[in-house]
């Protein structure tokens, strides 16, 4: 009696694997997005065709949800809080990492900033080792959070953070300065206090001043390419023995009392 044999049209003809998923979260602005470039990049993975990447990187920001009509009003005013929990979709969000997670083919939505909704576009991800998830509230929600084999958390005081974020949002998403001074004060530095700042506990890894701290970044590399040489069967298990819960990666010294808590 004949094998049945593998259906593979759900991963683009490639055999299914079980990816290694990181979470990264961090304050808006921190460099979450640029700390996962650097590492793709380390690992020569960002001239690779997405076809043949072993390392991908997905943003929480693509699973914002659809705004209500009124919302949008709102969002076009600088009124919306879009770092809230409730401005994303967590069970989209929940599907689509399970699929991956599955070594399935996932199609993830583009979020288009300046109409702030999810465009008509999306980018395929296909099946890879390891996974970089990254987004303010990525450690958040429990069934997300509880999906990822390693956690980093991205620290970079406020301060820094404000200035890397008035240009972008002026430059890049078509805001103007008071609208972006507007937003951060009300919406952005509380919610950050409230539910972004609190998930910092649950980090594997705390990475002081961001993509600026090339120890920590290399330091990550290194086990991430451990990781990939690993065979099949020694996976998905990646051993940091220096990474421990809770540590912060060498680069910056740690104030002492409440040294989390960049405002």
């Amino acid at each position: 009696m004949s094998e049945k044999p593998a259906d593979y049209s759900l991963t683009n003809g490639f055999e299914s694997k079980t990816p290694f998923l990181i979470g990264v979260a961090g304050g808006t602005a921190s460099g979450k997005s640029t700390v996962c470039q650097k590492i793709m990049e380390k690992l020569g993975q960002q001239q690779k065709e997405q076809t043949e990447r072993r390392v991908v990187c997905i943003s929480q920001d693509s699973f914002y949800r659809s705004l209500t009509p009124s919302e949008r009003v709102r969002a076009e005013r600088g009124q919306f809080n879009f770092d809230h929990p409730d401005a994303f979709d967590d069970k989209k969000l929940l599907t689509i990492l399970k699929e991956i997670l599955a070594g399935k083919k996932v199609e993830v939505p583009e979020y288009d900033y300046v109409t702030n909704s999810i465009s008509n576009r999306s980018h395929t991800i296909y099946p890879a080792d390891v996974v970089l998830i990254e987004g303010i509230l990525v450690f958040y929600f429990p069934e997300v959070r509880d999906l990822f084999h390693m956690k980093l958390f991205v620290d970079t005081d406020s301060d820094t953070r404000l200035a890397r974020r008035v240009p972008r949002d002026i430059m890049e998403r078509g805001r103007d300065l008071e609208q972006v001074l507007n937003q951060y004060m009300n919406f952005v530095k509380p919610a950050f206090e409230e539910f972004c700042l609190p998930t910092k506990k649950f980090a594997d890894v705390i990475i002081p001043r961001g993509a600026d701290n090339l120890v920590a970044i290399d330091l990550i590399v290194q086990h991430i390419s451990e990781y990939l040489k690993r065979s099949p069967t020694e996976k998905p298990q990646l051993e940091y023995a220096v990474l421990t819960r809770s540590t912060s990666v060498p680069g910056s010294p740690q104030k002492s009392g409440k040294s989390g808590r960049p405002h």
